[in-house]
């Protein structure tokens, strides 16, 4: 059986990212288990247009925000070695298509394929992120608000990132793949 996946009902206009009910977070293989960290630092906005599928999002992130629960290792992270802080202080993206996407059964909300350009470290590389719109709804103060959860993996080498460490053997202390999540809150106007 084939769902139709349609368009979802939200206002048009700009909506902006709240970092305060927002996040962005990251994992990555190292050694035997997976790290996982946040960045605390980011903003964007979400331009419905009447054609839900004609609508953009931008985001910026502030690569200096990144947190790991380990000093030593964020410091290392933010180092010309991985991010360069220094040099590219932000990552961004830009949407370049939006589209319906297949619908798992376990799906709790229809799914949508947000394409656009990640840019990390001055490099541009494209990205799909699989994203639900978890709808939208009037706050405590009268503002409108609307959820989102998106989620894309990458390949850190793609964006020119090769730092690592060898081990024993073959194996290198850190995966080349970095899975990225968001759970967006988006307040309507500014």
């Amino acid at each position: 059986m084939t769902e139709t996946i349609t368009a979802p009902e939200i206002t048009a206009g700009t909506w902006r990212i709240d970092p305060d009910h927002s996040e962005i977070t990251f994992s990555v293989r190292h050694l035997m288990t997976t790290v996982r960290g946040v960045f605390t630092e980011f903003g964007g906005r979400i331009d419905i247009a009447d054609d839900v599928f004609a609508s953009t999002a931008g985001a910026e992130i502030v690569i200096a925000s990144i947190d790991t629960r380990n000093a030593e290792r964020d410091e290392l992270i933010r180092s010309s070695q991985i991010l360069d802080a220094a040099n590219h202080p932000a990552m961004t993206f830009a949407t370049t298509a939006v589209a319906p996407a297949r619908t798992g059964r376990r799906a709790r909300h229809p799914r949508y394929t947000v394409d656009g350009d990640l840019t990390i470290r001055g490099v541009t590389r494209p990205v799909s992120l699989l994203t639900e719109f978890h709808g939208a709804g009037t706050d405590q103060r009268g503002g409108l608000r609307a959820g989102f959860t998106a989620s894309t993996r990458i390949s850190r080498s793609d964006y020119g990132i090769e730092f690592n460490v060898p081990l024993q053997g073959d194996r290198l202390m850190l995966g080349d793949e970095i899975e990225i999540g968001l759970e967006i809150q988006a307040v309507h106007g500014f």
